[in-house]
């Protein structure tokens, strides 16, 4: 039971609502499970069944009833994997890897500090800057699993940073499993007017008829993203003065001078970017062709069957909504950065109030697929040659107008995991024969071989994109400004390598891209586009040390090089490591690991951020360099079912003698006016539940 009156001292009412919300939904999976006969299928793992479907004879406990059998499947993969029960890394967690920085508050924009290219060839919105805290139908994980399964999962940080998660499925027989997926992030930030609310959802479902012919994916998802932007400090200086009694009312560019209160119920945006998405997808296959089996146990016969052709039919919709809007828009921040003149129908529409900005796109997007697979080894369903084409209806609508266009294309693949483990190969091509995308195209090979004991695993690929450049530079779109005459097609090429030995706990990787006609902003409202070529290096190296016994040093190292006239800037040195022990403290049921967290990068002239854009642009002005490189304290432990994350991040920015004493005041900046947090305690609880 739930120690209701210990956790009333520890939230407040509106954390109440939302825990008990939770609670009650997973009472009401165990009500209906109760309410509904076991069957045979639900019955595996409890030791003396009979194995009759509505058997409800009290049965004699052999300590197999609260074990279970899970595995999950990706949507293009039909490797069954494990679940990860590591706890080192808290990133596998948290929404943000630590490669990336985000700008001063969880839910805040986000951007990789390693360089990669963008490899998406036809459509796309440009908008990226909160993908990372998205859901997508490619990481939806289908499960089979032979106990309903339920994670729930609850952190709290400093400055009432929240993030709730529950994640539950259930296999309805042998052959149909559901699941749903849903987690909250809510946070009010150090600084004013940085408040974050980010809402995501999943449902998924995977079919497969008796015979194993028939095959059925279903994905929603759906994500509600609400930052608000504050344009960074209006001086930086303002973060040594003492006459600023919180860092919160120290003066922003955008917002006004708001006090945020963070709650799960509220709405209170003044100035801030909402970006919302949502896809159905479904998939249906049947294996046209094949060779019959069947495995036979003591109570029943399994029927298998391997298939030599296959059909497959996706059709996904999916809708984009980007909107930015500053009802307290100070004229001359508009004015300087953008040009925007109040009062004016310059760029701003005259039935709206002359101190508002509101920028809006909307889109819909329809994919109809059909693809056929040939299978060499039926009995290998890693390998299968598959051919398709698909036909992709859009529809946009922008502040002053709105187009519909369309695309055809074909795409081909062709991949083998060989049965005994040594190669795996992957190729891949798209290309665009019709419509608003045409000519774009996308070429992809892998190479994976296992050389042997000593050496290990050795990958080498290549990947070439030809693309429009994204819809944020068309004339059409709102968040589309000032931008070239005249736009020629993107082209990138990345050439790659990997190196993973086993024993030694290392891997290496190297990439090497090739770029031509990049385009990208240049200021808050300029978009340009680089002829000629540049390349790129970029090189990582992670290692695992064993200090002694249960003592690890897990190190990531990453160096990266530009050459030729490139308009990107990262920082040339970036490395994550991490100190600490792992394992039981002599303890059966605990598996721990506590120790001490390192990121650090080099000095660069980091990407600035336009607000109403909703883009990272390039800057080279101003150098950011870390005081101290960022320093987390943890410890994580598990307990069989129950998992706890207690943290003390950014411990560099303590000073004995800052403005107001004492304190984690000596931010680190990751954008110019953009501080990172100071001193952030975390408490993360996640709680499985096995019916």
């Amino acid at each position: 039971m739930i120690n209701l009156p210990g956790i009333q001292k520890m939230l407040n009412s509106n954390k109440i609502k939302i825990v008990g919300a939770l609670a009650s939904l997973f009472l009401m999976f165990q009500t209906t499970r109760a309410q509904n006969p076991m069957s045979r299928f639900q019955s595996i793992g409890r030791g003396g069944s009979s194995g009759k479907s509505g058997d409800t004879t009290l049965q004699h406990r052999t300590g197999l009833e609260d074990s279970i059998t899970i595995n999950f499947r990706y949507l293009d993969s039909s490797r069954l994997q494990k679940m990860d029960s590591s706890i080192f890394d808290f990133a596998k967690k948290f929404p943000v890897p630590w490669s990336y920085i985000y700008l001063g508050n969880a839910g805040n924009a986000a951007r990789n500090l390693l360089f990669s290219g963008h490899m998406q060839s036809g459509w796309d919105n440009g908008l990226h800057a909160y993908d990372v805290y998205t859901f997508t139908p490619e990481e939806t994980k289908f499960y089979t699993t032979t106990r309903p399964y339920a994670e729930l999962a609850y952190m709290l940080g400093s400055k009432t940073e929240q993030m709730i998660g529950i994640n539950f499925t259930q296999n309805i027989n042998r052959n149909w499993n559901w699941g749903f997926q849903y987690r909250l992030i809510n946070s009010a930030g150090t600084f004013n007017n940085q408040n974050t609310n980010h809402n995501n959802y999943r449902f998924n479902t995977w079919y497969h008829s008796n015979n194993k012919r028939y095959q059925l994916f279903f994905i929603f998802v759906g994500n509600k993203l609400a930052s608000s932007e504050n344009g960074g400090l209006q001086s930086n200086s303002d973060l040594d003065s003492s006459k600023y009694l919180s860092a919160n009312s120290i003066s922003t560019w955008l917002g006004g001078q708001v006090i945020t209160v963070s709650n799960f119920f509220s709405k209170t945006f003044t100035t801030a970017t909402k970006y919302s998405n949502s896809t159905f997808f479904l998939r249906q296959q049947y294996d046209i062709i094949g060779k019959k089996d069947s495995i036979v146990t003591d109570t029943s016969v399994i029927p298998l069957f391997y298939p030599k052709f296959r059909a497959e039919h996706n059709i996904s919709y999916s809708t984009y909504n980007y909107n930015f809007f500053d009802d307290r828009a100070d004229s001359a921040y508009y004015m300087n950065h953008y040009n925007i003149l109040f009062g004016s129908p310059y760029r701003v529409i005259s039935s709206i109030p002359s101190d508002t900005v509101n920028k809006k796109d909307y889109w819909k997007r329809m994919v109809n697929d059909f693809s056929l697979y040939q299978f060499p080894d039926s009995k290998n369903p890693q390998q299968f040659i598959k051919i398709g084409a698909s036909l992709e209806n859009l529809g946009g609508e922008f502040d002053s107008s709105s187009h519909s266009f369309y695309n055809l294309f074909l795409h081909g693949e062709y991949r083998n995991k060989t049965r005994n483990q040594k190669w795996d190969i992957e190729a891949y091509g798209k290309f665009y024969i019709n419509g608003l995308n045409t000519g774009d195209y996308n070429a992809y090979i892998s190479l994976k071989r296992y050389i042997s004991k000593n050496i290990g695993f050795l990958q080498a690929g290549f990947q070439n994109v030809n693309r429009t450049p994204s819809t944020v530079f068309n004339r059409e779109s709102s968040f589309s400004y000032v931008f070239p005459s005249s736009l020629n097609k993107e082209n990138t090429t990345n050439i790659f390598a990997s190196l993973e030995q086993a024993p030694l706990h290392l891997k290496l990787s190297g990439n090497y891209y090739l770029i031509s006609n990049y385009t990208y902003f240049t200021n808050y409202d300029q978009a340009q586009q680089q002829s000629t070529l540049f390349n790129i290096l970029q090189i990582t190296a992670e290692k695992i040390f064993v200090l002694h016994k249960n003592w690890k040093w897990r190190a990531m190292i990453a160096y990266q090089q530009k050459a030729g006239p490139a308009p990107v800037n990262f920082p040339a040195f970036f490395t994550h490591n991490q100190i600490g022990y792992e394992g039981n403290l002599g303890f059966r049921n605990l598996n721990i690991a506590f120790g001490l967290e390192m990121r650090y990068y080099s000095g660069y002239k980091a990407d600035n951020f336009s607000p109403v854009t909703g883009q990272f642009f390039l800057q080279n002005d101003t150098s950011i360099r870390q005081r101290l490189p960022d320093i987390n304290a943890y410890v994580h432990f598990r307990i069989r079912s129950f998992t706890a994350y207690v943290r003390a991040e950014n411990l560099n920015t303590l000073t004995i003698s800052g403005p107001h004493g004492f304190g984690f005041t000596k931010y680190n900046f990751v954008a110019p006016n953009y501080p990172y947090m100071g001193l952030q305690v975390r408490v993360g609880i996640f709680w499985s539940f096995v019916n």
